[in-house]
């Protein structure tokens, strides 16, 4: 029969084994590009890990700064250990769409340790349109419905999508020159997007992208068949008029089109929060101090589209959740 102390012992070790059960779990190592991945694929791996295993997503080197889709793939090809106890996960660019027509779309496409987001990079799951309500209400603190995202995004993604088989056309010929991703990005920026006509920004960039590919037919008059014929083939892997925004640049997306969106829309949300707070107070003390516990409980607009995890739905993250329990399986 244990004594007193060996029974408090033995109660200490096991409380103690508890604070690490890391150390009997089989660790697999995440390569990923930079800090800001960490949090997503550490989002959609943490799904995946249970008393037999568990995740460590990190930098593609512990002995520099450098970082990058380049440095996660020369660290991780170079090794033994992919595929036993690492793996990597990228932003797919353009690399899921042009398949088979570059060395390094042939390396992520079909290595099986190689893990990517299906659409252009990480922020294409931040800027999914169901979710851009929620963002807007993190925001503000004000529920109420100004655009319709789901419809504008589809609208917006009708009206670049003829364009961007171009633009896709001319990556998988290796010609990143004639009509280059940054002028594709020019011609679908939204500019001016009014919260009351929001169709206003809509047809400014119907112009701008008519005009392109009219130049673009005028320039090139064999290709039009053949530009859209490639239509087909993209929409076997998930790319179709409707959800083209999600297969655009990353950055491009936040920056000039989703911020452009979503920026006024939560100005009028904020200002009308802050007209009812005035018109409520009794006296300039409580008015003082609703306003000022208002500010302090919103966050930036930036940051509640960057942090959210309202992209579960997606149908690129079922995706990759399909792709990691088959390698685990």
């Amino acid at each position: 029969m244990k004594s007193l102390k060996e029974h408090l012992t033995s109660s200490y070790l096991d409380a103690a084994h508890k604070l690490y059960p890391k150390q009997s779990r089989r660790r697999i190592v995440a390569y990923v590009e930079s800090y800001d991945d960490i949090a997503f694929w550490r989002t959609l791996l943490s799904e995946f890990e249970n008393e037999e295993r568990y995740f460590q997503v990190m930098l593609p080197s512990s002995t520099s700064l450098s970082k990058g889709k380049r440095m996660v793939l020369v660290n991780a090809l170079n090794t033994a250990e992919l595929g036993k106890s690492l793996i990597v996960c990228v932003d797919s660019d353009y690399d899921y769409l042009l398949q088979e027509h570059t060395a390094v779309s042939r390396k992520i496409n079909r290595n099986p340790y190689i893990f990517q987001t299906y659409g252009y990079a990480i922020e294409s799951f931040h800027c999914f349109a169901d979710s851009l309500h929620d963002v807007c209400v993190e925001a503000t603190l004000n529920d109420r419905t100004l655009i319709d995202f789901p419809a504008f995004l589809k609208r917006f993604s009708q009206i670049v999508y003829p364009l961007f088989l171009w633009n896709i056309w001319f990556y998988r010929q290796r010609d990143t020159e004639t009509f280059p991703m940054h002028l594709f990005n020019s011609c679908v920026e939204l500019h001016d997007v009014s919260v009351r006509h929001p169709e206003h920004a809509l047809e400014q960039v119907e112009q701008r992208v008519g005009r392109k590919l009219a130049e673009l037919k005028r320039q090139h008059p064999a290709l039009p068949q053949t530009v859209k014929a490639l239509g087909g083939e993209l929409e076997k892997l998930g790319l179709t008029p409707d959800n083209t925004y999600l297969y655009i640049q990353g950055h491009h997306l936040v920056d000039g089109v989703v911020m452009k969106l979503l920026t006024p829309v939560c100005v009028a949300l904020r200002r009308e929060r802050e007209q009812e707070i005035k018109r409520l107070a009794v006296h300039d003390q409580q008015l003082h101090n609703e306003l000022t516990g208002y500010n302090n409980s919103i966050v930036s607009l930036s940051m509640a589209l960057r942090k959210h995890v309202g992209y579960k739905d997606l149908y690129l993250y079922r995706w990759m959740q399909r792709d990691i329990k088959q390698f685990l399986e």
